[in-house]
């Protein structure tokens, strides 16, 4: 299958997942808690393991010198740029935390989030198609638990349920718009850089976001459950990381 079919048919796929926040209707609010926190931790774990076993790797092969670390510092600027001027950040809480109608707000901050990951995530098929199922499941796994947040927050600022699953659909199709952009640009320049643009909003998420949700939680049991999901999050990145074959460079 051509690289530009992976590039939409994964973008589609990302946008869908959008649809899984109706879930949040179906489950008692104590039932969300215990679920989402431990995908919470699970998906940070797989961000960081994506971001330093797979794409800065690759990234390293593929650009000379300090190049992928400058970029995988832009990768995580661009992000914080993004929460400190829109004052978004990802949201996993029950419905009755969420305080603000932000309605609209949260969906294009959302939108330009997805935008980012779609370039990214292009930027890695480009490379190669293996790593880029291997980012697009690294970018999915967070992707669960930030669509169940958002719908929540649609819901409680007074949107129907029709209405919040379709906006937040329109807002994930910008990740294909990413992907196409991605792949327009590499028709003229070396977008590898895009590897480790990605890796620095993996770590990015993980470490400003998803990671202080899961410490507003009490310690204890849970605590040791939420460190066993992340710690399972990077190993299950390494693995695969050791199980599939290197891409060759050159």
């Amino acid at each position: 299958m051509p690289v530009l079919a992976w590039i939409v048919l994964s973008g589609l796929l990302m946008a869908s997942i959008a649809l899984v926040g109706a879930v949040t209707l179906l489950l008692p609010e104590r039932t969300f808690r215990a679920l989402v926190l431990p995908l919470v931790a699970l998906s940070a774990g797989c961000l960081v393991g994506g971001a330093l076993f797979h794409l800065l790797p690759e990234a390293i092969h593929a650009v000379e010198g300090i190049g992928p670390f400058v970029w995988a510092v832009a990768g995580f600027a661009t992000l914080f740029v993004l929460e400190q001027f829109l004052h978004w950040h990802h949201c996993h809480r029950p419905t009755s935390e969420h305080h603000a109608p932000l309605g609209w707000f949260i969906l294009v901050a959302d939108g330009l989030h997805n935008f980012v990951g779609g370039l990214a995530c292009a930027g890695a098929f480009l490379v190669d198609v293996r790593l880029g199922i291997v980012t697009w499941l690294v970018e999915a796994a967070h992707e669960v638990p930030q669509e169940l947040g958002d719908f929540g927050i649609l819901i409680h600022a007074g949107w129907s349920r029709r209405r919040a699953l379709l906006t937040n659909l329109l807002s994930g199709l910008t990740y294909v718009v990413g992907g196409l952009v991605a792949w327009a640009a590499s028709r003229t320049v070396d977008v590898s850089f895009l590897m480790a643009f990605g890796a620095g909003n993996f770590l990015y998420i993980a470490a400003a976001d998803l990671i202080p949700e899961i410490k507003h939680e009490p310690q204890g049991r849970r605590a040791v459950v939420h460190f066993l999901a992340f710690a399972g999050g990077t190993l299950l990145l390494l693995g695969l990381r050791l199980l599939l074959p290197e891409h060759q460079h050159g």
